[in-house]
């Protein structure tokens, strides 16, 4: 169902047409929305249980989502109050203000999601993403030594010792650092801009931190979180070139991981793209139409500025790094909600480690 239509349909004013169009009194029950006053406090408490606000509206204590209901709580809300943050009409800055300005930070703080899931990329290259605790986090540490570097199945004897993967904690912890943005922006700048004008801002921000996270990655593939477990470097068979011989050079040293992903600057990906071998009619089309790299030897290919020039990073996405999130994405909501929109901190403290350190190397195409 288009949201925005439905926004228009079932705001206040034609709610009191039900009489003369009794199909907008059954599209969404705004009934217990209306009831609900969201204030700074809605705001702590959601932030007390570890919640976002969108996610409090939606327990039982306030008004959870029916199976078949095409707005979630939020958007009930912004509906129960007639904001319209899409199409042909949608309000102002100044006027969702005026409307509901205990609203505009939830707002915010899902645009700018919606921005970061533009960027989708990010979450397909670590195996796992977690909540913790504290901003440290001590990461797993597998020794496979015991088993001569590979771990398989075979027979054992009687009395004989069973081969083992030990797992304790890395001698170091990471630090999980906060990492913070501040929108500085008048309220006079932003006052008559629409919210669709508004919108693309924010996404373009969540946009960018996306970018600036698979930086944070790429240092982690590359240098190791700090517990000297730096990725190891395979050359190239000359030095200043790269040929489809190093690429399968590179991908059987992975082994036994699958080199599912290879990250690189935008030089590598263009020396890779017009690789001969790699120059499949097919693939050619779904570039030209879709903006879809090659896949080199069934890897997705990602562009990273943060990679040196000569050098890619190959690994198995599924092993090589997990991410740790101690804080989630969250807007300071206290100066939204007061108008004083000057200066609206956004933040998130997220971090990432190894986690099999053998699932990543890197590729050096100029040395010594």
């Amino acid at each position: 169902m288009d949201l925005d239509k439905l926004f228009t349909e079932t705001s206040p004013a034609l709610l009191n047409k039900a009489a003369e169009e009794p199909r907008l009194n059954t599209s969404v029950d705004l009934a217990r929305a209306r009831d609900i006053n969201i204030t700074r406090d809605t705001y702590l408490e959601a932030e007390t249980r570890g919640m976002t606000l969108s996610e409090l509206l939606e327990t039982d204590d306030y008004d959870p989502s029916a199976p078949e209901s095409p707005l979630d709580a939020f958007e009930r809300q912004l509906a129960a109050r007639g904001i319209r943050v899409g199409g042909s009409s949608p309000l102002t800055v100044e006027l969702f203000y005026r409307g509901a300005p205990a609203l505009l930070p939830e707002f915010m703080l899902r645009e700018i999601r919606r921005g970061q899931a533009m960027r989708p990329e990010l979450a397909g290259l670590v195996g796992s993403s977690s909540r913790v605790v504290g901003n440290r986090y001590t990461p797993f540490d597998v020794d496979a030594s015991a088993t001569e570097k590979r771990w398989s199945l075979r027979p054992v004897g009687d009395g004989a010792n069973i081969p083992a993967v030990l797992v304790t904690e890395r001698l170091h912890s990471i630090d999980v650092p906060d990492y913070g943005l501040a929108l500085k922006a008048s309220y006079k700048a932003l006052r008559h801009r629409t919210t669709t004008q508004f919108k693309v801002l924010l996404w373009y921000i969540g946009y960018r931190m996306q970018v600036d996270k698979l930086g944070l990655l790429v240092d982690v593939l590359i240098n190791g979180d700090g517990n000297a477990n730096p990725a190891q470097v395979i050359n190239t068979s000359s030095s200043g070139t790269l040929a489809y011989a190093d690429l399968v050079g590179f991908w059987a040293e992975l082994h036994p991981f699958e080199m599912n992903t290879m990250i690189c600057a935008k030089d590598k990906i263009k020396t890779i793209l017009i690789m001969a071998e790699f120059k499949d009619p097919m693939a050619g089309f779904r570039f030209q139409s879709t903006g879809e790299l090659v896949s080199p030897l069934g890897s997705m290919l990602v562009r990273s500025d943060e990679v040196a020039a000569d050098r890619i990073i190959g690994f198995d996405k599924r092993f090589a790094a997990e991410e740790v999130i101690t804080q989630p994405l969250t807007v300071e909501y206290d100066k939204i909600i007061e108008q004083k929109f000057e200066e609206a901190v956004i933040s998130e403290s997220i971090a990432y480690a190894k986690v099999i350190p053998d699932a990543a190397k890197i590729l050096d195409s100029v040395w010594p």
